[in-house]
């Protein structure tokens, strides 16, 4: 894709230009059109572009009348993109969902380094190490299923992830830890992403499954999906992400 942009292969006096002081690595693969993204934040700009009324209360979805009912409102449409927790709004209209939940933590830390410009470093595995302005880096996520919905912070399991991050960055051991986060995410049986129309009811459209990749991937199939609700194409193949393979009526 256009959107990875240069990829190189860099010495790891290369990628010291870079990313100072890492170790660990005799070469890099640096892709210039990797970007970093604050989930919260991007969810605020989002919002506010959008200039929706946004109304924060736990729902319920009812199909009466050829209409969508969330609690006592109707709507025409309806997207659903709710994560983990889809299968508990599909069930009461009769639908098996094949979305479980994931747990992810991640660690901040603040540091005196000019971090402004710095890439994504992402080893082999779970590890991310993400530089943000002003010295801040974050370092996660775990991926942890069959958690459910536990948002307790598991420093045992943070820490371990810590040191992996020490080994390779050992300057980060000279930082100050500034937070823990959690978060669930949600995830298929093959965990790969679905969106589309809820087999069955043309008026309600859903998106799920799309694990760590959604901050990436979030935007372009809510892009779709909007497109979707007007009758119109978008640039992604529904027929490459089956809804009807993860969202089936109950016999």
């Amino acid at each position: 894709s256009p959107l990875i942009g240069d990829l190189r292969l860099l010495s790891r006096a290369e990628a010291a230009e870079y990313f100072p002081n890492l170790k660990g690595f005799d070469r890099l693969l640096y892709a210039s059109g990797g970007a970093r993204v604050d989930g919260s934040l991007l969810t605020q700009i989002l919002l506010a572009a959008s200039g929706a009324n946004l109304i924060q209360k736990k729902v319920n979805l009812d199909i009466r009348d050829d209409a969508c009912w969330i609690n006592r409102s109707c709507f025409d449409q309806v997207i659903l993109a709710t994560g983990a927790w889809l299968p508990e709004l599909l069930k009461p209209l009769g639908y098996q969902v094949d979305v479980c939940p994931q747990k992810g933590q991640l660690r901040d830390y603040q540091t005196g380094l000019v971090t402004n410009d710095y890439p994504v470093v992402m080893p082999e595995g779970e590890l991310d190490i993400i530089p943000f302005q002003n010295g801040k880096i974050s370092m996660g996520a775990t991926h942890e299923n069959k958690m459910g919905y536990d948002l307790r912070v598991d420093q045992d399991l943070l820490d371990k992830m810590e040191q992996e991050a020490f080994y390779y960055f050992p300057s980060l051991s000279q930082a100050n830890r500034m937070s823990e986060r959690v978060g669930i995410r949600a995830y298929t049986s093959d965990f790969s992403p679905f969106f589309g129309q809820v087999p069955d009811l043309q008026q309600v459209f859903a998106a799920g499954g799309l694990g760590s990749s959604g901050l990436t991937t979030g935007p372009l199939i809510g892009y779709h999906l909007a497109q979707m609700v007007q009758g119109k194409s978008g640039s992604l193949n529904p027929a490459d992400y089956p809804i009807e393979r993860y969202i089936k009526k109950e016999k």
